[in-house]
């Protein structure tokens, strides 16, 4: 009796291990796979199990090809942009001005949490939507890579360190600013997602891979502050920086795929 390699197809639900549809425990972990072994019926010039009806698969916690088909809900991405928007509506809706709502207000007098909430504060709809854009593109692909935690300590630190690095340059030239918004945020992401594309890309271009819109969706970020006030160059460069140098920290700790 012989069995052909496409016959032991039978994959155990518990470690994942393709183990002969013949046996009723999986011999790697000894979780039981069925209650008893299967029918034998004549095939061909051999014995073999008798066809079963097909199965849809099922998603599992272990395995290679069914933890990688759970899909990661852009969760930290979906909180940057719908927080920012419910802000700027409750600060039109309000009339108040920018600095009640977290906006950085230079020379800075209280309130070193600013340069938290700063990058989520915006003075018009057109910024938002630009940076929204932004995040949509890049930070839903970077989540999907390093997960909705880390993804938010990034889009976080991005927009805060941009936020402190540009009032001090602001305080050094005596300025008086109000920088908000999160165009550090959305650099930092673009930048992080261009590091991680890259690294899986092995320095090749291919055709998941478009260059020229990266570049423009960068020059359009850093543009940013010709047509609002409010974003500050420096503040979109450093998140920039920043999110660079994570992304390619994690793509040198990722494991080789």
């Amino acid at each position: 009796m012989t069995v052909s390699e496409t016959e032991l197809s039978v994959i155990c639900k518990n470690c994942g291990s393709e183990v002969s549809p013949y046996v009723t425990e999986c011999p790697y972990c000894g979780a039981r796979l069925r209650k008893r072994a299967p029918k034998l019926g004549r095939r061909g010039d051999g014995l073999g199990p008798k066809p079963r009806r097909g199965r849809r698969p099922r998603l599992g916690r272990r395995g290679g090809a069914t933890a990688a088909a759970v899909p990661i809900r852009p969760y930290a991405t979906l909180a940057a942009i719908l927080g920012s928007a419910a802000l700027l509506l409750v600060q039109k809706a309000s009339g108040d001005s920018l600095s009640t709502f977290g906006g950085l207000i230079v020379p800075l007098e209280d309130g070193w949490w600013r340069f938290l909430t700063a990058p989520f504060a915006y003075t018009d709809v057109g910024y938002l939507f630009v940076v929204a854009v932004g995040l949509a593109i890049f930070a839903v692909g970077l989540e999907r890579r390093l997960g909705s935690g880390p993804t938010a300590v990034l889009l976080v630190g991005c927009g805060a360190l941009g936020m402190l690095v540009a009032s001090g340059i602001a305080n050094a030239q005596d300025h008086v600013e109000v920088i908000a918004g999160g165009n550090g945020m959305a650099l930092g992401a673009l930048a992080a997602w261009f590091a991680l594309r890259r690294a899986e890309a092995g320095q090749a271009i291919d055709q998941d891979y478009d260059a020229i819109g990266v570049v423009v969706a960068a020059a359009v970020l850093l543009a940013l502050p010709i047509f609002d006030s409010s974003a500050n160059v420096f503040a979109g460069l450093v998140g920039g920086a920043v999110g660079g140098l994570a992304g390619l920290t994690a793509a040198a700790l990722r494991p080789a795929e």
